[in-house]
């Protein structure tokens, strides 16, 4: 798995590192919150992207669930499960953009 962060990551990150390292820290804590592990917090973050139609944050927590090991099984079904509530275009868009990066990283 390549570490990959997009370009607009990377400069909001060197122009504000100080709000960079309070989000960090925001998220760490929300993930410390409550029994869920790792990889099941991962495909509710994964979720969640796939409800608002992110691209760039399914993108994102597929290749944090491939770094947990998660199986593309696993990452795939997540996303069919969002068919009867999002429809069918979201759901599609999110597996074309799952897909592609686990051809990429697998």
């Amino acid at each position: 798995m390549t570490d990959y962060l997009p370009e607009v990551f990377q400069q909001f990150r060197r122009r504000y590192p100080a709000v960079k390292e309070a989000f960090d820290a925001l998220g760490a804590a929300e993930h410390e919150a409550g029994p869920l592990n790792e990889k099941e917090r991962r495909l509710v973050k994964l979720g969640i992207a796939v409800g608002a139609e992110s691209e760039g944050a399914v993108r994102s927590h597929v290749r944090k669930l491939l770094g947990v090991g998660a199986s593309e099984e696993e990452i795939l079904h997540a996303i069919v499960l969002s068919l009867t509530t999002i429809g069918f275009p979201a759901t599609n868009a999110a597996l074309s953009w799952a897909e592609e990066v686990l051809a990429e990283e697998t």
